[in-house]
């Protein structure tokens, strides 16, 4: 059964965007300002760790950090750090 989370936050004029799919293998796109600038598939639960960057001038990075439950069904935490400030992603739901 696939399974879908969805994370979003608006930021400094930016869109910030996760969207994670799970299933038999689990796949996460990290968007900004709609276009997608990662593309992973995460290993198991626990912690991962993606950098991306803003489009900005000189270009801004951040990251983002997911932390899938190990057991459960339970929904992953999602937390964008930038400018050294974590900002906790509200999940969304995904029709």
């Amino acid at each position: 059964m696939l399974r879908r989370h969805h994370f979003h936050l608006d930021h400094m004029g930016h869109s910030i965007t996760v969207n994670i799919r799970a299933g038999m293998r689990r796949d996460v796109e990290v968007l900004v300002d709609g276009r997608e600038v990662v593309h992973e598939r995460m290993r198991g639960a626990g912690l991962s760790v993606l950098t991306a960057e803003l489009p900005e001038d000189p270009a801004q990075t951040f990251q983002i950090r997911i932390h899938q439950p190990r057991f459960g069904s339970s929904v992953p935490q999602c937390v964008l750090s930038l400018d050294d400030v974590d900002r906790t992603m509200p999940a969304r739901l995904v029709v």
